[in-house]
């Protein structure tokens, strides 16, 4: 994978987390798809947090792992799902969240439970925790389709 079309940023701490995501929902639209991968802990709320304050979403953004996917209304909508429960792609693919999802931002953390059950183009991010800074994070921001490379330049910083 080529580095023209992903970007690598530091967090040091939950506040900045957030406000990479409030930085990021400028330039989501409905009909985006943003993956969150990273282990418990990480920060993927913490980013969806920030996501959902910068779409103005009306209520608050936590964790679905219970309820697979909750939408947040707001000015533009927002689905949460979270896959960390479910163990295989058909498990995913019966959620059909893409369609869900049509008329707004669709964010879901553990992808990895079924990448072949979703969008093929999204913006895919990555939280690694910093070995010996607890809250410190390497964020790696991936652009997987024309639309999300746009996103990417519209953050400012690629390569």
């Amino acid at each position: 994978m080529s580095t023209a079309n992903r970007t690598r940023l530091h967090s040091t701490g939950v506040a900045q987390t957030r406000a990479l995501g409030r930085r990021l929902a400028r330039f989501l639209r409905p009909g985006d798809v943003v993956l969150l991968q990273g282990p418990l802990g990480a920060g993927k709320t913490a980013l969806a947090q920030g996501i959902g304050a910068g779409l103005k979403v009306e209520s608050t953004v936590s964790s679905p792992t219970f309820v697979l996917c909750v939408r947040h209304d707001g000015a533009t909508r927002l689905y949460h799902s979270d896959l960390y429960r479910l163990t295989s792609a058909d498990e995913v693919e019966d959620l059909r969240l893409e369609d869900m999802a049509h008329d707004g931002v669709l964010l879901v953390e553990w992808p990895e439970r079924g990448l072949d059950a979703l969008p093929a183009e999204h913006l895919f991010i990555v939280l690694d925790p910093v070995e010996g800074a607890p809250k410190e994070r390497r964020i790696t921001i991936v652009a997987n389709g024309a639309r999300y490379e746009r996103v990417l330049d519209g953050l400012g910083a690629r390569g």
